[in-house]
């Protein structure tokens, strides 16, 4: 299954995170989510949730899974899955996180972007939230760095 994450880990890879514009520009250049990749890689994405591979615990309004810890072969990003319409908890990353948006039903918005990259900076903080539809989110975390509110 690392294989279908393998275009965004690659283009994650060595990106420096503390300005989270930058980044995302440098993301779509070296993986545009209109790009001729792109496609597939959804159609994998979508796949993978069908049959309940992905975003596999939990209930809407928040769906999630872990498909890697961080390791060599990932690059040192730890891989979550989460499906969402609506709010998740509150967390802290304290080395950044990296989210690769899919739509999925009606018009979601994240961090008020509706499809594509979005980058958290280091020890940035945020209760993260699903407007406006349902949507799929990947997220590499650096280390798997994540830290929950209590």
């Amino acid at each position: 299954m690392l294989d279908t994450f393998r275009p965004l880990l690659e283009a994650a890879k060595g990106l420096d995170l503390s300005d989270p514009a930058r980044a995302v520009a440098e993301l779509r250049r070296r993986f545009d989510p209109n790009g001729p990749g792109a496609n597939a890689l959804h159609q994998q994405l979508l796949a993978l949730l069908e049959s309940g591979q992905i975003a596999q615990r939990g209930a809407l309004p928040v769906c999630y899974g872990r498909v890697s810890k961080a390791v060599d072969e990932t690059g040192d990003f730890s891989i979550d899955v989460v499906h969402m319409n609506g709010a998740g908890p509150l967390h802290t990353h304290p080395a950044g996180e990296v989210n690769y948006l899919l739509p999925l039903e009606g018009k979601p918005t994240f961090e008020n972007t509706a499809a594509g990259w979005v980058v958290m900076a280091p020890g940035s903080k945020h209760v993260p939230a699903v407007q406006g539809g349902r949507m799929l989110i990947v997220y590499l975390l650096p280390k798997g760095q994540i830290e929950f509110a209590a």
